[in-house]
């Protein structure tokens, strides 16, 4: 146990301080006034807001992808084993920068698991493994929530004049989503693999 002098200090001591715990220095929901941005607290508290709903999607979005890449199986199984693998990569990435925008505009970003699931939109799927129509369907879902928040999300930071979210939300979030959309809906296209359509054959002669 460190001991105290007498000026009120502790000494240093080469023994690691472990179990502490102590009040928050900054609630949840609230910005920091420090931040000087050009922006003020209320645009602030609602860009936070907003984006703190389109982090819990996102990171829900990731694990989608991770208990996807893990789970999926039948013919394609190679194919989008790799693919949800390196969409989950890119959710990673998105991940990271929604949370570092909410701290640069002084709020607190969301982080544990519990407060995601409180928090999320997307339908939370059973434990088990699903066919892959049922798996590639539900990452479409998935990302038609985070997709129709972002188009409305840039719209407002736009008009609040809180360019930075907008450039974000537009040129990360949206696009990547966007892409990944389609490299997952042509999954679900239904086109035969080995032999051709025999009436459109004979109607394109």
């Amino acid at each position: 146990m460190a001991k105290k002098s007498d000026s009120g200090n502790h000494h240093p001591s080469p023994e690691p301080r472990v179990h502490q715990r102590g009040t928050e220095i900054q609630r949840f929901g609230t910005v920091n006034h420090a931040f000087n941005l050009d922006l003020e607290e209320p645009v602030r508290l609602e860009m936070t807001e907003q984006l703190n709903q389109l982090l819990a999607d996102s990171m829900t979005l990731r694990d989608l992808y991770k208990k996807s890449h893990w789970q999926v199986a039948g013919p394609t199984f190679y194919q989008l084993h790799l693919l949800f693998d390196k969409h989950f990569d890119e959710q990673v990435e998105i991940v990271d920068s929604i949370a570092e925008r909410i701290q640069l505009l002084g709020g607190l970003a969301i982080a544990m698991a519990h407060d995601v699931a409180e928090t999320t939109r997307i339908e939370r799927p059973p434990k088990g493994r699903e066919e892959v129509p049922v798996q590639i369907s539900r990452l479409l879902d998935a990302h038609l929530v985070i997709i129709s928040h972002c188009r409305k999300l840039a719209e407002r930071s736009s008009k609040l004049g809180d360019q930075g979210t907008n450039d974000l939300v537009v040129s990360d979030v949206l696009r990547t989503n966007e892409l990944q959309s389609w490299f997952l809906s042509e999954h679900l296209v239904d086109e035969p693999l080995v032999y051709a359509d025999r009436e459109s054959s004979k109607a394109a002669d």
